[in-house]
């Protein structure tokens, strides 16, 4: 896999892509983006002629005194994305999103993942203030229930066909999401389809008077490419871990979804919505615009004032929880939110369509929550983390503190309810999440932090030659967590790193 004359483009700022038809549209050069385009075969649908849908919720198998219990089952299914198509997918319960999982704060989930795929797995619960054991390490892997022991060597817990992951949920109100996450497949797995909601609901936030019911809708946007037979485009090696060397700083698609569908269209009352986005492609980030977005909650949960946005970048991993008001717009308005960092087929991502006035008694309020800022004065350490381009032998590869990824080697042992300064720093965009607990953005460049980094965050946006630094304290769970990053390309060629908490 050795890098290649198109291999890093990105080091510019700008993807090295050529020009691909969307009916009279062009997709040159996209910037912002450490990727490269992967174009589609496949006749594309006219942009916002497919109605948004919006994930089943997952239901409970059964309940006791503490807990709630459910049963996915990760299969093969085809699904129809581009109208007349059938596109094979890696579905939980055979969907693309999987079914949304709610929880109660404070009340134990209980999700068994049964795995009938030809191919093992892993599950993280992105956001989650989880027990080690359930964290969903890398090599933690979930063997396929018609047999097999692929990579059973690696040093993980190995479950054959199925896992109950437990999930405390000890933790505030927030929008998390759900995806495969094993050792050097994350990239084609998730752009396969294995991603869902996961929905944590408490008092405070039920309490305030923002929208709710069917005025609270998650909006997951991905990018795919699709071969002309409907099929998933992905440069994988056949046979092998991690991705062609073409496009080993990220895989871009031609083709945004929403939930699962193509530039969707959504029509609504003339009402206020909150909108649950989550970034979930593997490499392309977004800059949002065509609505005032009102801030109201980030990756952790709720902001302790809200934030008005014009333009809103979003990297992958990252969520916003945003209030849009349509009650100014007479029925037949239509609203489209566009894509700043795309071109052509990738600019536009979903249109509202306001079919009718409605009462709304919905309002956002001037203080939302309490949120503890974190004093970086207490911090009982500062540690370094860079994270840049590199070889490992004659191979290209995505580094860490100069090391690749060994899921036996621990890089830091955090003591629970230490607080740490951990400063960040890149070479190129890099979307780094952090497991078990979030962080709070402490400063960029030594300035303070953009308005988007409002709250509690588990992912940050790091821009090329950047430095960030982040307030950090882990709690509850000892053992081995990660962190890595978010391009999902770049994880799997060999950027994450294992921390312990004692």
């Amino acid at each position: 896999m050795r890098l290649t004359r198109r291999g890093f483009l990105g080091a510019l700022g700008v993807s090295a892509l050529g020009a691909a038809s969307f009916g009279s549209l062009l997709l040159p050069g996209a910037s912002g983006q450490t990727a490269e385009l992967l174009r589609s075969k496949a006749r594309l649908p006219e942009p916002f002629t497919v109605p948004l849908p919006i994930p089943p919720l997952a239901r409970p198998v059964r309940r006791d005194a503490t807990a709630d219990h459910y049963l996915i089952t990760q299969r093969e299914a085809e699904a129809e994305i581009l109208p007349g198509l059938r596109t094979p997918i890696l579905g939980y319960d055979g969907m693309f999103p999987g079914p949304t999982v709610v929880s109660r704060s404070g009340r134990r989930t209980v999700v068994t993942h049964r795995n009938e795929l030809r191919v093992p797995t892993v599950v993280h619960l992105h956001g989650g203030h989880t027990p080690a054991e359930s964290d969903g390490y890398p090599t933690d892997l979930v063997l396929p229930a018609s047999g097999g022991d692929e990579h059973a060597g690696m040093g993980g817990n190995v479950a054959h066909g199925q896992r109950d992951y437990v999930y405390p949920c000890r933790q505030r109100a927030a929008t998390l999401w759900y995806h495969d996450h094993r050792m050097d497949f994350t990239g084609p797995q998730v752009y396969r389809g294995l991603a869902g909601f996961h929905l944590i609901h408490d008092d405070e936030d039920d309490a305030l008077p923002l929208p709710k019911g069917e005025r609270d809708i998650p909006l997951m946007i991905t990018d795919r490419a699709f071969a002309e037979d409907g099929s998933f485009l992905y440069p994988a090696m056949a046979g092998m871990a991690g991705v062609e060397a073409d496009y080993m700083e990220g895989v871009l698609g031609d083709v945004v979804l929403v939930n699962g569908a193509p530039w969707p269209v959504l029509d609504v009352d003339a009402a206020r919505y909150r909108l649950r986005i989550l970034n979930a492609s593997n490499a392309r980030r977004y800059r949002l615009s065509g609505l005032p977005f009102v801030q109201v909650g980030s990756d952790g949960g709720l902001l302790a004032r809200p934030v008005t946005h014009q333009e809103l970048d979003i990297a992958p991993g990252e969520r916003f929880d945003v209030v849009v008001d349509f009650s100014h717009h007479p029925p037949g308005t239509e609203l489209t939110v566009h894509n700043g960092l795309g071109s052509g087929s990738t600019a536009q991502v979903i249109r509202f369509r306001v079919t009718r006035r409605a009462s709304d008694d919905s309002t956002v309020p001037d203080v939302l929550s309490e949120v503890e800022p974190l004093d970086p004065a207490k911090a009982v350490r500062t540690r370094e983390w860079r994270f840049r381009r590199g070889e490992v032998g004659d191979h290209a590869a995505w580094l860490i503190n100069d090391r690749p990824f060994d899921p036996r080697r621990v890089d830091a042992d955090v003591a629970l309810g230490d607080l740490e300064i951990w400063r960040v720093t890149s070479d190129l965009h890099h979307p780094v999440h952090v497991h078990l607990d979030p962080f709070q953005v402490v400063s960029r460049d030594g300035e303070r932090p953009d308005p988007a980094d409002a709250g509690w965050k588990d992912t940050v946006d790091l821009r090329p030659s950047e430095y960030v630094e982040l307030a950090v304290r882990f709690t509850d769970h000892a053992g081995r967590y990660l962190m890595h990053c978010h391009n999902l390309e770049h994880e799997d060629m060999a950027m994450m790193s294992a921390f312990r908490t004692r």
